[in-house]
């Protein structure tokens, strides 16, 4: 089963510290290649967020970012007395040193820096919930790679049937194209002259059905096609063996475009090639 490259996902958390969500969203890419956006306070995450990433993805590129939202903690206010006792220290030096100082008020000192502190969070529990809500999201989101991914194989099994029937239909017209060449030619040939060596006539028709015979590159792209069946079944990134195969199926298009004796052969040719393309624009986006 096919996944796509292509999907979005979010995924929301609120606890008694606050709220967080991560939203993810992934691209097609050559490799992998994620990026995260975060606040700095948990940036150390990002090591193990990635390795998280590599186990569930194999190519796509991937943007991650967290929305955290912290709280202002309920609690008992604590006070820290041995640094408020050296601001006022050095306050009452300074106030020495002044004709006419101010009275430093209790609540001023409250406000200056580390005096109070608030209840903490715990960090260890905040990243262990940010690491199980990021692995949630990326679960949705390999998720909806794989519905996505199905209809793509869908859609690429409706262009194999379409190569299928131009092939079946070339095939049976070969025999009565080659015959109708081989008459042409002869007709061409007594029309110019008369005395014909026979056994040369046969030897050039020959030469002529050989390089005009596309039984081998039918062959060809119906072991192709068979491929390309297998390989939709199987359980892993399969997007660049898929691409190769299009290479490949596009090589024999060329070469039966260019063995063509006829207008029903060049034409399928042709709709092989939009089949193949069309193909290959979706396989751009499976994993």
């Amino acid at each position: 089963m096919p996944s796509s490259m292509t999907a979005f996902a979010r995924h929301s958390i609120e606890c008694h510290w606050g709220t967080a969500a991560w939203e993810i969203r992934s691209v097609n890419h050559r490799y992998l290649e994620t990026g995260f956006r975060m606040p700095e306070t948990v940036r150390d995450l990002e090591a193990t967020l990635r390795e998280l990433t590599r186990k569930h993805l194999q190519r796509g590129k991937v943007d991650c970012t967290l929305q955290l939202n912290i709280a202002k903690q309920s609690g008992e206010v604590a006070i820290n007395q041995p640094l408020a006792e050296q601001y006022i220290t050095a306050s009452e030096q300074l106030a020495r040193l002044m004709a006419d100082p101010a009275k430093i008020s209790p609540l001023d000192i409250l406000r200056w820096p580390g005096v109070l502190s608030e209840p903490e969070i715990d960090r260890e529990e905040l990243k262990n919930t940010l690491l199980r809500l990021f692995e949630e999201t990326l679960d949705q989101l390999v998720e909806g790679r794989r519905r996505e991914g199905g209809k793509l194989g869908e859609l690429v099994e409706q262009r194999l049937d379409g190569i299928a029937v131009q092939l079946a239909t070339v095939r049976s017209r070969l025999p009565e194209l080659l015959a109708a060449q081989r008459q042409k030619l002869i007709d061409r040939l007594r029309e110019v002259s008369t005395d014909l060596d026979q056994n040369r006539l046969e030897q050039e028709l020959v030469l002529i059905a050989q390089r005009a015979d596309v039984d081998e590159e039918l062959d060809r792209l119906d072991t192709h096609l068979g491929e390309i069946r297998r390989v939709l079944q199987r359980q892993e990134p399969i997007g660049r063996r898929l691409d190769f195969l299009m290479q490949e199926l596009n090589r024999e298009a060329n070469t039966l475009s260019s063995k063509s004796i006829a207008t029903d052969t060049t034409n399928a040719a042709v709709e092989l090639k939009v089949l193949i393309e069309q193909m290959r624009e979706q396989i751009q986006n499976i994993e």
